[in-house]
């Protein structure tokens, strides 16, 4: 089988587990959200969910992509891995709760403090799981992975449900959260053959510890820009004010990992074998940033553009505070969308120190831009999404460049037809405001019915503007269509 064919394969699988995980927690989100929790109850799980990732995000410690990107990992690296993430894991779990008393001091809601001591007890789970999901990658085993993510899904999904049905508040997402973990070990361990060791190795330890060191410098730096805005928010602002701009990234995110997220996995290893072979990244960057800004930027444009509509059938109208936040965070997916791997190519290529002083100014960034919008209020800390997204790209632009080769007028023409494809595709949906309905009035059929004229658009543009993503479309409708029985003339006599 070809390499196009294997990575292609993977990504079907990949992407059906992340469709199928989408759904059951999508599902989920929206039940809660109509029928439990309200939005300063969302946003009170939502802080002390950041206050612990700002923490656990060391939780890997780099361990993940030290085993898909080892060249030659043997069975003692892979004892030592895990034995370095059972320590990391201790040692975070004793730190989140140690901070769990202060936390709730610092934003004056003695609640936090038994939420963060169940999620800090969900973290000395998940070393169990990341060495086998890490080993199933390397081997590029996505049925396998299949299974880890939708097994976790559910078990989530019911835990969530049955307790904030019994009245739990907040407190059924953080158990939901331990269950989550237990069951991504749990079938993870099984799928991979590896088994947590006993005793504990440390020897050969050095490699693995100078790569997650500088890993997680990264780590640390990311992890203040993608947790701050929760923090910052409820300091500043409300727990209403966190509940409402926490469901608004958080619809955005489950779409964006919906459209793209899901083949993340599936094109680290795949680079990697590239690199081995000492083949050519400029191209296969080029296919890469094709398909993402294909499918990205027209559903985070609709997204956006049907902000109210959808807010307002999934959650009700006490949700109707996320329809504007939703509109400026979907916008600022295109920009994020548009540099593909900036942070696993880096590191895959040795370049993690710059990495590590983009990310720095990536963070500063985030934080200023949202500290100075939330001063002015909710609506501006949502516009200053946008303009990180801005800052983002001219952040990484030049880095991607020099590692991957790629050709500065072939990426302008793929943003060109991925733009004109994004028009096409919400263009019915502005037709229907401008001439039809309203987007507080819409419903769910006719937003239905420009989600399909969309869809159609989009198909029409791709083909008409020649972009490279239609060979991908037309791959993939070939492969399934040679999967359907052929026609058969029955034999006579």
């Amino acid at each position: 089988m070809s390499h196009a064919a294997t990575v292609r394969g993977a990504a079907l699988w990949s992407m059906g587990a992340q469709y199928i995980a989408f759904a059951i927690q999508f599902v989920v989100s929206v039940v809660i959200s109509r029928f439990f929790l309200s939005p300063p109850e969302m946003g009170l799980y939502s802080i002390a969910l950041s206050a612990a990732m700002m923490v656990s995000i060391l939780q890997d410690f780099g361990i993940s992509r030290f085993i898909s990107g080892e060249k030659d990992l043997s069975d003692a690296q892979i004892r030592t891995c895990f034995s370095v993430s059972l320590i990391f894991a201790l040692s975070i779990g004793f730190v989140i709760l140690a901070l769990a008393w202060p936390v709730a001091r610092f934003y004056g809601d003695a609640r936090l403090t038994p939420l963060l001591a169940i999620v800090a007890g969900s973290y000395l789970l998940v070393p169990f799981g990341i060495v086998p999901s890490a080993l199933l990658q390397r081997d590029m085993d996505f049925r396998s992975i299949f299974l880890v993510n939708v097994g976790a899904a559910v078990v989530n999904a019911a835990v969530a449900l049955g307790l904030a049905a019994g009245g739990h508040s907040a407190f059924s997402l953080a158990w939901a959260a331990v269950a989550q973990q237990g069951a991504r070990a749990a079938i993870g361990l099984w799928r991979s053959g590896a088994r947590p060791p006993f005793p504990p190795r440390l020897k050969g330890a050095g490699p693995i510890l100078r790569f997650g060191s500088n890993a997680s410098l990264l780590y640390i730096s990311s992890a203040v820009g993608t947790r701050s805005p929760e923090l910052v928010i409820g300091r500043v602002l409300t727990l209403t004010a966190v509940g409402l701009y926490g469901r608004a990234v958080s619809l955005a995110a489950q779409l964006q990992m919906l459209v793209s997220g899901a083949v993340d996995g599936v094109f680290y290893p795949a680079f990697a074998r590239l690199r081995d072979e000492g083949a050519p990244l400029g191209a296969p960057y080029q296919r890469v940033v094709a398909a993402y800004s294909a499918a990205t930027w027209p559903a985070m444009a609709f997204l956006g553009a049907a902000a109210t509509p959808i807010v307002l059938m999934l959650y009700g109208p006490r949700w109707v505070g996320v329809a504007p936040l939703l509109l400026w965070v979907s916008l600022a997916q295109v920009f994020f969308t548009a540099l593909p791997l900036h942070i696993e190519l880096p590191i895959l290529l040795g370049r993690i120190r710059r990495l590590v002083l983009l990310n720095v100014a990536d963070t500063v960034a985030s934080v200023g831009l949202l500290l100075l919008g939330a001063l002015w209020g909710l609506q501006w800390a949502a516009v200053s999404r946008l303009g990180y997204g801005i800052a983002w790209f001219a952040i990484y632009v030049g880095l991607m460049q020099t590692l991957t080769g790629f050709r500065w007028r072939a990426m302008l023409v793929i943003y060109a037809q991925s733009l004109i494809a994004t028009i096409a595709t919400i263009a019915p949906l502005l037709a229907a405001y401008r001439w039809f309905v309203a987007p507080a009035a819409m419903h769910f059929g006719q937003l239905a019915l420009c989600a399909l004229l969309g869809c159609a658009g989009w198909g029409v543009a791709i083909f008409a503007v020649r972009h490279p993503v239609r060979h991908e479309v037309l791959a993939v409708a070939q492969g399934v269509l040679s999967r359907l029985p052929a026609g058969r003339v029955p034999r006579r006599g």
